[in-house]
């Protein structure tokens, strides 16, 4: 990991942030695969390998606000036309730390590529394990940068339970590294809860343009 968006992610794990000085940080993608916006307070991180001088006058013409322009649909959908991507929504990307030992949770783990839940996982993400529960899957891969996520799918009749709080931890558990990340959509106020609720931490929002 020893790209500029891996050394500024790892950064913020151990809560050292770009500096809040209302500027842009323009960097190359880690790799072909991830490219996107990272906003942190008062300080964006675009990763793209287009043109810096295009994306700074595109930045310029988004918004007034310089704070908010990083993450402005203006200047998301140039930066979609431009690059030949989509993206799905804005996320809040929140971080946790590695805990000792084995989870509580009892977990199976799926080893079928062809399993619809780690077909889908492969596309976004590098070296990737699924476990089911009873009620809910626990997805562990490599993605932006390479840093490990987290992503969990808990059946409707199981929700209400905290399954999913026991997964997201299940995840702290298993990760092979200091930390493990996981995007919540904002929107989503009930996953949002779910991953604050098993230790996870607001680091910031972001934007991730893919292909597929």
């Amino acid at each position: 990991m020893g790209d500029e968006v891996a050394r500024i992610l790892a950064g913020a794990a151990y809560g050292r942030f770009p500096p809040p000085d209302g500027t842009t940080t323009i960097v190359r993608q880690p790799n072909p695969r991830d490219a996107g916006v990272l906003a942190f307070t008062a300080h964006s991180v675009v990763f793209t390998d287009e043109d810096p001088a295009w994306v700074g006058v595109t930045l310029a013409a988004a918004s007034g606000d310089p704070l908010a322009a990083s993450m402005n649909p203006g200047f998301l959908s140039a930066l979609m036309a431009r690059t030949g991507r989509h993206m799905n929504t804005i996320d809040l990307l929140t971080v946790a730390d590695h805990r000792p030992g084995p989870p509580e949770l009892e977990l199976d783990e799926i080893e079928d590529p062809d399993h619809p839940r780690v077909a889908r996982a492969m596309k976004f993400r590098d070296d990737v394990r699924v476990w089911s529960a009873d009620g809910g899957v626990l997805v562990l891969g490599r993605g932006v940068a390479g840093r490990w996520e987290a992503a969990i799918e808990v059946d409707l009749e199981a929700r209400g339970s905290g399954l999913g709080a026991r997964l997201a931890d299940a995840a702290r558990h298993l990760v092979p590294d200091a930390h493990v990340w996981a995007q919540q959509s904002p929107g989503n106020a009930r996953s949002v809860r779910t991953f604050q609720q098993a230790g996870y931490r607001p680091i910031g929002s972001e934007a991730l343009l893919v292909t597929g």
